[in-house]
Formats: C-alpha cells, structure tokens, sequence
C-alpha cells in the first residue's frame, strides 16, 4: 500500500479548540483548559507530538493577544511547532451590529480595517502568511440596506486590508450561507468570496469550511471548481449534521470527506506547493479537547489515505469508456479499504505511536493539566 503522498502533508489546528466552548446556549466549562495563548499552544503541541502531521495553530485575535508576540512565536517554535493563520473578529463588538467592513457608517468600517491591520502586525511578528477572515456581516430583513451597497463598502474595505499586506502575505477569505444573519449574509457562498478575491488580486483566495453549506450541497464540486482557478487557499475542516456543528471531522459523512479528498490528491494539491492550508475549525463543546483534535487529524489522514490508494488509470479509463458502475468502483474500492493498519505501521516507523489517542491519554499529559491550572480566567469564548 503506497501511501508515500503522505508524506509532506500536515492539518493546522485552531489555538481556540482548547479554550472553553459551547453552543449558543451555553458555554461549558472544563478542568485543565488553557489560561492564555501560551497554554493554548502547549496542547496544540500534544496533537503534533502524537500524530506527527499537525506542526502548525492558528491563532485568533483578539482571544490570543499577549504583550509579546515574538515570544510566543518562539514558545512555539520550542514545543515544536509554529504559528499558523492568524485569524481576526468581527462578531464581537456592539459597533458591528449592523456589520463591520459592510457598515454603512465609515468610522465602524475603518474600526474594522484598523483591526485587520494590527493582525496583519500579528503576522509580522509570529512568522505567519495568511490572515485568514470570516465576515459575520448580514441582515435580517428584506430592505433593512442595500445589498449592493453592502457589496461595494465590503469591496473597498477588503481593498484596504489588501493593501496592507506584506509581499509574502496572502488573504484568506471564508464564506457562510447563513448565521448569525438569516436574510442576506454579506459573503454567503464561494461564488461571492471568489468575485471579491479575483478583484484583489492573487494574493487573495478562498476559504472552504465544510460546515458552512446548505445541506446536500456538492462540497467536492466546489473543491474542483476552485482548485482550476488556483484560488483554494486553505480549508477549515469540521463536520455538521444540520447546521454549522463544528463536530469532528468526517464524524458525520466521512465518504464525502473522501470525495473531497479524491479531488484534492488528482491534482495533487496535497502537497505543500500546491498552496492550500489544510485547517480544523472545530468547537468541542462536550468531548475533551485535546483527544478531540487528534480524532479530527487522524480522521483527515485516513480519508487522504483513502483517496491516495484511487487507480486513477482505471478511473480514466471507465470514464473514458462511459463504464458509469466501474468507475464508481473504483472510488469504492479505495474508500472501502481498511488503511488503519497501514497508517499504523507507517506512524511506527516514523517513530511515533501507533495509536495517538492510546499515547496522549498515558502519557499523563491531561492529568497534569488539571492539577497545573488552578486559578487565573480559562481561555474560551469572550
């Protein structure tokens, strides 16, 4: 089983999956979770310790200021991994209740550029290249603003951040079909992400999060669609049911996690010069933290695996041959092979643990968090 495409591939995970976290009725407090960044960045490095494919976490801002951003950079780098995307926050301020870069008053949409100026900072000073953001911007009610107005005030805003940039920084823009506003959100779907981007210029590519879809939406489609226009610039992997759930990847449909991936590895976007940033953006609100970010990295890895292991000689072929069962078996074959061995031994040979989750939980590291971090304010939704 030749499975040699792994080698280069790695997931970022979000420093915000340690804090405390919970639904939109309640945030669940934890023994153990992170009080500051640096703690956050301890148990990121759990993850990589064990699995070996997580060496990079995003950080948001404001959840993640500190005084000293090169010494976080540096507490990282001794922990053996580094800051990855630095994300900013436009859901938290009563001046962005009727938007932020869309605002309709040109004091909140410079208070919101303002913002993204000091994270493009934050990216100076930790060694990161994408600033990576998710506009909550929306309305509720039909005739509420204009929705081409919003557009060209969101335009000229983006304008400005991207302006800022440094020459080996890029903008990573997200999308939402829905929530926190239900009539019209301001970047609903790739399609108006991708406009936005192709009017800043290269620089400026699109975030996938698999959670933010309309149910039976062809994730895959969307995958292809922006991977020919090299405009895929990083994925924010979590899984949902109904809405955006935020659960474990691939927990909820793990063949489409599949598919998306037979899509990523025929053009080889995998691998790092492809450019895509493969992310988690997950809110575990009642499993543990850590465990729960290694299930995610270990459920991406099996999937890539999967996908890794698709003839594509013969796919080409029954296409070719309009063989529709053949080559849907083909696709079948790989995804029902069983690669948990495999990825096991391959993870032994390396020099890491066979079982990661087995490896965190004995390796003490959870307990000793719990009884360390008594007192001061726990990281989490603020």
């Amino acid at each position: 089983m030749d499975l040699t495409g792994l080698d280069d591939f790695t997931i970022e995970v979000p420093s915000w999956a340690y804090g405390n976290s919970g639904t939109r009725f309640k945030v669940f407090g934890a023994p153990g979770v992170p009080r500051n960044p640096f703690e956050k960045i301890a148990d990121a490095a759990q993850v990589q310790a064990v699995t070996g494919l997580a060496p990079r976490v995003s950080l948001h801002i404001p959840w993640d200021r500190v005084e000293d951003y090169g010494a976080l950079a540096t507490h990282a780098k001794e922990l053996g991994v580094r800051i990855g995307a630095i994300n900013s926050n436009l859901f938290q301020e009563d001046d962005y209740k009727l938007g932020s870069l869309t605002h309709a008053d040109g004091r909140v949409r410079a208070k919101a550029v303002a913002h993204h100026l000091e994270c493009i900072q934050v990216m100076r000073e930790t060694g990161s290249t994408d600033l990576k953001i998710w506009l909550p911007d929306g309305t509720n009610y039909a005739g509420q603003d204009s929705l081409r107005g919003r557009q060209e005030r969101l335009a000229d805003s983006l304008q400005q951040v991207y302006a800022a940039l440094d020459d080996d920084q890029r903008l990573l823009l997200e999308y939402k079909f829905f929530e926190p506003y239900f009539y019209a959100m301001d970047i609903p779907d790739w399609g108006t992400s991708l406009l936005h981007c192709l009017a800043l210029g290269e620089r400026a590519q699109v975030v996938l999060d698999t959670g933010h879809h309309a149910p039976g939406t062809n994730i895959e489609f969307i995958v292809m669609q922006l991977l020919r226009q090299n405009r895929l610039g990083a994925f924010d992997f979590n899984s949902r049911f109904y809405a955006d759930d935020d659960l474990v990847v691939g927990s909820a449909d793990p063949f489409q996690l599949f598919r998306i991936m037979v899509e990523i590895v025929s053009v080889d976007a995998h691998r790092p010069a492809s450019g895509v940033n493969f992310m988690l953006d997950q809110c575990h609100n009642i499993e543990d933290k850590i465990p729960g970010q290694i299930r995610s990295v270990l459920n991406v890895e099996q999937a890539l695996a999967k996908a890794l292991l698709v003839d594509a000689e013969a796919l080409a072929a029954a296409q070719q041959a309009g063989d529709v069962l053949g080559a849907h078996g083909v696709l079948m074959d790989a995804y029902d092979t069983d690669v948990r061995g495999a990825l096991a031994d391959r993870r032994a040979a390396r020099g890491l643990p066979r079982d990661p989750i087995a490896a965190y939980r004995d390796s003490g590291y959870g307990q000793k968090i719990v009884a360390d971090r008594v007192g001061g304010t726990q990281a989490g939704w603020t």
